[in-house]
């Protein structure tokens, strides 16, 4: 897989193991947990909960992946300094996914989610450097396009089918309908990580033992704040814009149940991220390319402020087909951030540090999904003072992270 000779195919290797991590977290986030956690807490403190717990985890995947990256930079393995490192994670991720149908309390379902995401983001931050490894700089729109779009594909590919298999273990037809949710998304993990593992040829000499260990990790938070000023406004507008969207991604379910009012929450969850997947499949892959050509900061501030309209449309959510039509908005800004962002962030790493930096960006990626779960600890109290209140702020929460996020981009003043 020469940098020279980057053929089309090579696209889809290095970027198909985004597929299967999109469709473990979206169809884990959206709605195997939320449903998981009402055999194990009150319904008027659910939001809380699962605020809790995917904050937690979250936290600790914001600090495994730049160490797994920076370790992966200074690794001289034979078969590669990236794909050692996917291996492992990965086959110790599907030895504790089962571990979610298992628990049988909201400590051991917090303790199996945590190591779930220590495991995989040990395997995602290595891999995320392969485009910045092995893609030529003019290529890098086209590859974060492609990254994107098989992230999305993997969410839509599998969501539906979740969702209809937690439909019937919502309505209390039992755990086989789990098992069958774990199993689709356990095999699609473990197809990603071989054809990954099998097919994407690292070139020869990347990597070397540069530091000892202690430094390694020591110096894999390090940000030198003078030499990448622009680097530090991308992750603070990063880190809002992705709060925004998990925050909504998070407690949808639990809005169209008490918000909206429809009668197969799990159902209508799919059918929107269903929705919010095909027009972001439609805009993803022309967004890589326009940034390509016109700049990234374009594409991502104008995504940013779409966003923020279809946050204010859903303040007048009443119906489902009028969630679905917000969902399509949200679906284009959605798309046209993620890979426009993403080629913006490969072109600010400095050179022979990719795998870190870009694991750094996991400090806005997780960490601004972390933050974003800690709105939950208030919705229920504003609920329970006021039907519907919590939902209210957390939508006007949503717009400012938006607004500001984009704005934020707008002083970056190096190539963009």
């Amino acid at each position: 897989m020469s940098n020279n000779h980057f053929r089309r195919i090579d696209y889809i290797k290095i970027t198909i193991f985004g597929f299967a991590l999109a469709a473990l977290w979206n169809s884990l986030h959206t709605i195997i947990l939320p449903l998981r956690l009402l055999d194990f807490v009150a319904e008027s403190e659910k939001n809380t909960y699962l605020g809790l717990l995917t904050f937690a985890g979250l936290f600790l995947a914001m600090a495994v992946q730049p160490i797994a990256g920076a370790l992966s930079d200074r690794s001289g393995f034979g078969w590669g300094h990236r794909r050692p490192y996917i291996l492992l994670g990965t086959a110790l991720a599907l030895f504790l996914l089962p571990g979610i149908g298992l628990s049988d309390s909201f400590i051991i379902i917090l303790i199996v989610y945590c190591l779930l995401q220590i495991t995989c983001n040990t395997a995602q931050g290595p891999y995320q450097a392969f485009i910045p490894d092995l893609v030529p700089e003019g290529k890098r729109g086209v590859a974060s396009g492609v990254k994107s779009l098989l992230e999305i594909m993997g969410g839509l590919a599998l969501v539906r089918l979740i969702a209809y298999f937690m439909g019937r273990y919502f309505a209390g037809e039992g755990s086989p309908w789990l098992w069958l949710s774990l199993a689709a998304l356990g095999i699609v993990l473990l197809g990603a990580m071989l054809a990954t593992i099998l097919t994407v040829k690292e070139r020869p000499g990347a990597g070397g033992s540069q530091l000892p260990l202690l430094p390694t990790l020591y110096k894999s938070f390090k940000i030198d704040v003078k030499a990448s000023p622009d680097f530090i406004l991308f992750l603070v507008s990063r880190l809002l814009i992705l709060m925004a969207m998990a925050t909504l991604q998070t407690f949808a379910l639990y809005f169209l149940m008490d918000v909206v009012g429809v009668a197969n929450p799990a159902e209508v969850a799919g059918d929107l991220l269903i929705v919010v997947g095909i027009c972001l499949l439609a805009v993803v892959y022309p967004a890589g390319r326009l940034s390509d050509r016109i700049g990234r900061r374009p594409v991502v501030v104008s995504s940013g402020f779409l966003g923020a309209l279809g946050i204010l449309l859903l303040f007048f959510a009443h119906s489902y087909g009028y969630i679905i039509f917000c969902g399509g908005l949200l679906g284009i800004s959605t798309g046209a951030f993620m890979s426009s962002n993403w080629a913006l962030a490969t072109d600010l790493v400095p050179k022979g540090e990719e795998a870190r930096y870009l694991g750094l960006t996991n400090l806005a990626t997780a960490g601004g999904a972390a933050l974003a779960r800690l709105i939950g600890l208030a919705m229920d109290p504003l609920n329970a003072y006021s039907p519907g209140l919590g939902y209210k702020v957390m939508l006007g929460a949503c717009f400012i992270y938006f607004v500001v996020g984009s704005s934020l981009l707008m002083k970056i003043k190096g190539r963009s």
